[in-house]
């Protein structure tokens, strides 16, 4: 859990542990930032509120280095976005910046009619100070910022100061109000607050003599006699008046009610959780006039009761008149729910009812329990709830009281009907894991052996009841090495018996065993059919080809699963399942499902894959050449995809789609394997995922073997990309001369073309060697010529003119271009008009005609955009820069290189970046000289 901090020294820290944010000038810029998170704050002004008026001449160059050094500091917890004409710094939770959480708390404060609540909520807020704001900074915005921030201060110690006064703690307060009242002689509020606490602690000659002290100094400073206000409150203390007393003590009952502490232990070796136990924390502050209700749902061993009672005993204190606690077994392996009446029952004979008078009717122990405690402030944690109906009868009416649920259905109901506020559990965190097992085992004895304590937290995936298990094997077998425990959980086939050895009754798969039981046969037919899929995460079409059906049938069978917490929608129609929940569904389809219906839903869902990729590529692809697609299996709805939502669509699946291509490899499922990784092609080019394109085609290379001499030959020329784009030149010249070698054995011309555009790209663009390249483009001319293929014939043109206009040889190139131009808007290919144009503005510019450049690459820039097409918008952003700062136009120079630097990052290529900051930094030096 990242925390800025500003109500003091400027200061960040990460689960407790500081982070480095650099030298006093780079803290005033990070305060900068923070006082105005996630809204972007114009360079200018960062540069005035770090420097004033004495900025150095290199101020934007030295911004822009402090910039990347807190990019570094804050990687992984908060980002540093470039925006136009400025940055921000994005969080997730603007609570995260301490002057933020507190403007946040005292406007709850004010709102809430509870004044107790409200007193609690001040305390809170005043608390986060920790000193004088922006401590140690001393620019004229840092102290503007620090008077305003002193202000709001200020302003909350007195309206805290009203609540406690109303709560009659009027002695508590009298050195506080002292000490304010030397700060602030003058301020006639503080005067009246210390007048009021003085006369209710019985000293009354003292509260009067501190108002003629006031009105001197107001009429020797001011020359004015003291307000209204103060001069009631004078002549009221003056005579006694009994509305000024201190207010009663609530009154009580002769003999007090039992006082119910119900709650068990917290479990042992609880971790983390920080960001969960916030949010209960905000969810149960309460409104006044409701009940506040939390649901804590998630997986069976996923510790929602550990969050539960972890947050129950640090604030039990808010509950004095009780804490009531009842395990509803909802999803017991050993017994069944237990009935609302009997839980109600329970809860009446903890408030001390005699059996002889608890109605005999649910309806009627409802009402006396909700009579009970209309007026107490009671923590109620109803544990492991079936659903909404089991739960519904033990809600209490006073808004005095809160209620904590914990159940792996999501109970919906209740926060339709009753206003609950959900709180889903997912794993542990990294640090959290390693502290959980750290707090049971030992620090020193994951230290000892660091390889294998990663290995065994990377098995338990967070996951706390795994973690738990593991824990308890290690404390019971001291003297056997972590290595051996790690050994034990590596075969993912026996990894969850292991788990389960030490205590059968109660380990993982007796806990999931509970919810899948409760499943309906055919949603818990797609539950153990989900342990199948390769990727990640699965979307609805994806799931419906698992098991056969139409997406419309599946999705109400994912979302039962999702309701029991045995998947999880992390993003809209997107659905994950643990690892060790994917282990039990595995488990238990090799029990329910035979070899061949697992084979059958396996071969489905790369079908599906399959043709829906070819959908999306088709979408998007000049259809300048295709390969054939295995026909649709029944039972299969794959995605019909248009352009605008084709990269969208590519990108949500695009772990799944290389998964599903290295299951079609292990299983020799050749050309699926091979298919697959044809349609990924344009998807790869187009995000620079040149990884995933080099993989997708060393998979390709090895399943073409067993296909024919085009599918080789295109294997090869793929291959032979792939390496050109992660700069592995000879490895690319082999592959594709091989393509050629096939192509031209297997008189294939729509290869040799493909091939021949290849190698020129790779000569020309990647060695530099620009006479080779056109070799092999007018090659390709003359072959897309002779096949009539108008936008074959177009791309030659396109590279023939470039490699004219890099060999000086303009007159020559600029023909071709608009040969090429030609071709493609008669063809109506948008998507080849941007590389035409791109190639055009590189030409201007290598000719010197800056101005005609700049239009060019604007307008490729706009076509590669509407594409999706961050790797072309990248380079062509960063020509566009070169042009401009060739026209010494360096505002628009350095924005579009800023445009291609943000897009290079994206993409990590760092000696790109590196290249363009060298640009940016240049163009700065010259306007500064």
């Amino acid at each position: 859990m990242v925390v800025f901090r500003v109500l003091g020294m400027v200061e960040a820290e990460v689960d407790g542990r500081p982070l480095d944010v650099g030298h006093a000038r780079q803290k005033y810029v990070l305060a900068a930032l923070l006082m105005d998170v996630n809204k972007v704050v114009p360079a200018e002004e960062l540069v005035r509120r770090a420097w004033d008026d004495d900025a150095p001449q290199r101020a934007t160059g030295t911004l822009q280095t402090y910039i990347t050094r807190l990019r570094r500091s804050l990687d992984g917890v908060a980002s540093i976005a470039r925006k136009t004409g400025g940055y921000s710094l994005v969080v997730d939770d603007s609570s995260s910046v301490d002057a933020h959480q507190f403007a946040q708390l005292i406007d709850r404060a004010r709102s809430t009619s509870d004044q107790r609540e409200a007193a609690e909520l001040f305390a809170r807020a005043l608390g986060l100070w920790r000193g004088e704001a922006l401590a140690g900074l001393d620019s004229e915005w840092a102290a503007s910022t620090r008077e305003w921030l002193a202000g709001q201060r200020l302003a909350a110690e007195l309206d805290h100061t009203d609540l406690r006064l109303a709560l009659g703690q009027h002695s508590d307060l009298l050195p506080e109000l002292r000490g304010r009242a030397g700060k602030h002689p003058l301020d006639e509020r503080v005067a009246s607050q210390l007048m009021l606490a003085l006369y209710r602690a019985g000293q009354q000659a003292e509260a009067l003599a501190h108002y003629w002290a006031v009105r001197t100094a107001l009429a020797d400073e001011l020359g004015i006699d003291p307000g209204p206000t103060l001069q009631d409150l004078y002549q009221r203390i003056l005579t006694a008046d009994a509305g000024l007393a201190a207010p009663a003590p609530p009154r009580r009952a002769a003999a007090a009610p039992t006082v119910p502490r119900q709650l068990p232990a917290t479990p042992a070796g609880f971790s983390g959780r920080a960001t969960e136990l916030t949010a209960v924390t905000d969810a149960l502050a309460g409104n006044g006039d409701t009940v506040p209700i939390v649901t804590i749902t998630g997986s069976g061993g996923i510790g929602k009761t550990a969050l539960t009672l972890r947050w129950a005993h640090q604030h039990s204190a808010r509950f004095p008149d009780g804490q009531l606690y009842v395990n509803l077994r909802g999803f017991d392996p050993t017994s069944p729910p237990m009935s609302p009446g009997a839980a109600v029952r329970a809860f009446l004979n903890a408030l001390n009812v005699p059996e002889s008078a608890v109605p005999a009717e649910l309806d009627a122990q409802t009402a006396l329990f909700r009579s009970l405690v209309a007026d107490r402030r009671v923590l109620i944690v109803l544990d492991n709830a079936a659903d909404a109906a089991q739960v519904t009868p033990l809600l209490p009416g006073g808004p005095g009281c809160a209620v904590l649920i914990t159940s792996r259905d999501r109970l919906s109901a209740l926060v339709n009907m009753h206003g609950a506020r959900p709180l889903a559990l997912d794993v542990l965190g990294e640090s959290a894991a390693r502290a959980l097992l750290a707090g049971r085992i030992g620090a020193q004895r994951l230290d000892i052996e660091p390889e294998a304590a990663a290995e065994l937290l990377a098995y338990c995936g967070g996951f706390p009841l795994a973690l738990s298990i593991v824990a308890g094997r290690a404390l019971t077998r001291p003297g056997l090495p972590l290595a051996a425990l790690s050994e034990e959980l590596r075969d993912a086939t026996t990894r969850l018996g292991v788990l389960d050895e030490d205590d059968p009754g109660s380990g993982i798969t007796a806990v999931l065993a509970c919810s899948y039981h409760a499943l309906t046969p055919d949603h818990a037919r797609l539950f153990v059919s989900l342990g199948l899929m390769p990727g990640p995460d699965i979307g609805r079409a994806a799931a419906a080809s698992l098991i056969g059906v139409h997406p419309a049938e599946a999705g109400p069978a994912l979302r039962a699963l999702e309701r029991l917490s045995l998947v999880q929608q992390e993003l809209p129609g997107r659905w994950r399942m643990h690892d060790v929940v994917r282990l039990y569904a595995v488990n238990q389809g090799e029990l329910d499902q035979t070899e061949a219906e697992r084979e059958a839903a396996l071969r489905r869902l790369t079908s599906y894959y399959l043709n829906s990729a070819r959908s999306a590529n088709d979408a998007l692809d000049r259809q300048t050449q295709t390969v054939d697609t295995e026909p649709l299996m029944p039972g299969v709805h794959p995605e019909q995809i248009d352009k605008a939502h084709a990269m969208s669509w590519f990108d949500a699946e695009r772990l799944c789609l290389l998964a599903a291509q290295q299951l079609a490899v292990d299983r020799d499922w050749y050309a699926t394997a091979f298919q697959l990784g044809w349609w990924m092609t344009i998807f790869h080019y187009r995000r620079a995922l040149y990884q995933d394109y080099l993989t997708t085609w060393q998979n390709g290379l090895a399943v073409s073997a067993h296909l024919d001499a085009a599918a080789r030959a295109i294997a090869h020329r793929s291959l032979g990309r792939a390496y050109s784009r992660v700069r592995r030149f000879p490895e690319s010249l082999a592959h594709l001369n091989k393509s050629l070698e096939i192509a031209e054995a297997d008189e294939n011309y729509a290869d040799q073309v493909r091939t021949h555009q290849a190698l020129g790209l790779v000569h020309g663009g990647r060695l530099k060697d620009h006479a080779t390249a056109l070799v092999h483009f007018t090659e390709a001319l003359r072959l897309a010529e002779q096949l009539h293929h108008q936008i074959w014939q177009a791309e030659a043109h396109n590279e023939i003119a470039l490699c004219l206009a890099t060999l000086k040889r303009f007159d020559e190139a600029r023909p071709h271009s608009e040969q090429a131009l030609s071709q493609l808007r008669a063809a109506g290919d948008r998507d080849g008009e941007a590389d035409v144009m791109d190639n055009m503005g590189l030409i201007a510019y290598q000719a010197g005609d800056y101005q005609r450049a700049v239009a060019f690459y604007r307008q490729c820039i706009d076509a590669y955009r509407e594409q999706g097409n961050i790797n072309s918008t990248a380079a062509a952003s960063e020509r566009l820069g070169n042009a401009y700062r060739a026209l010494a136009e360096h505002d628009q120079a350095r924005e579009a290189l800023w445009q291609a630097l943000e897009l290079f990052r994206l993409q990590e290529r760092e000696l790109d970046v590196e290249r363009v900051l060298v640009q940016i930094n240049e163009i700065s030096a010259s306007v500064r000289h």
